[in-house]
């Protein structure tokens, strides 16, 4: 078995539609059943490697308006990836501490989506304020970490919200407990990661890759 952590870029659309239908699986499966499920037989060989995600669910109440019921994943590959999906979609319907446990009346008004993350990198930069010109919006997920201090943002969170660059860092930064400003801070650890992303269009509907930069566009300039 090869133990290099899984990249984004190896993912297929086939790929991702199978993580996102095992993602509702596993949770559907401990409402109706009280059971976890493992890494399914025809799970492809790839997505058994180690791999970091992050599993988000959205309460659906049409095309224009998803809102967050629970997000958890992990940045470090410390499950193969298919495993890894499995716990963070229970974690996020079941664990999140921001909300309540999903129940089984929620379920047909749910969407589920996977974020499959490569690691963490810092940015390469001689001095802080060009950390704004290194950030690609759409592409980069950040992680903000001082001490016992961490945060992070995912790709996708930017783009929700029409944030720039700086925004972007500083946000990260108050999502890890920490002064807005933290980014310019050398003691402040900074580093990106990539990620694709893939989401149910609606409850039990058709999967899609979000085209994040595209949607940045569209929705913000």
């Amino acid at each position: 078995m090869n133990d290099t952590p899984i990249h984004p870029n190896d993912l297929s659309i086939d790929n991702g539609v199978f993580l996102v239908k095992l993602a509702r699986k596993a949770v559907e499966l401990k409402l109706k059943e009280n059971k976890e499920i493992k890494p399914l037989e025809d799970t492809p060989r790839h997505l058994l490697r180690p791999g970091m995600c992050f599993t988000t669910i959205e309460a659906y109440y049409g095309e224009e308006r998803r809102e967050l019921r629970g997000c958890i994943g992990f940045l470090t590959p410390v499950y193969p990836l298919a495993e890894a999906v499995i716990r963070s979609a229970l974690e996020a319907a079941f664990g999140d501490p921001r909300f309540p446990p999903l129940q089984l009346s929620e379920i047909s008004n749910v969407t589920f989506e996977v974020a499959v993350l490569s690691v963490p990198t810092k940015y390469n930069v001689d001095n802080r304020w060009e950390l704004p010109s290194k950030i690609v919006i759409g592409k980069h997920g950040l992680v903000a970490k001082k001490g016992f201090f961490q945060g992070t943002l995912l790709p996708q969170v930017p783009v929700e919200y029409c944030w720039d660059e700086e925004t972007f860092l500083a946000e990260t930064c108050i999502k890890a407990g920490l002064e807005p400003s933290c980014w310019l801070d050398e003691a402040t650890e900074i580093t990106y990661y990539e990620g694709k992303v893939f989401r149910e269009v609606k409850p039990y509907g058709e999967i899609e890759e979000r085209d994040l930069h595209a949607e940045y566009i569209k929705k913000c300039r």
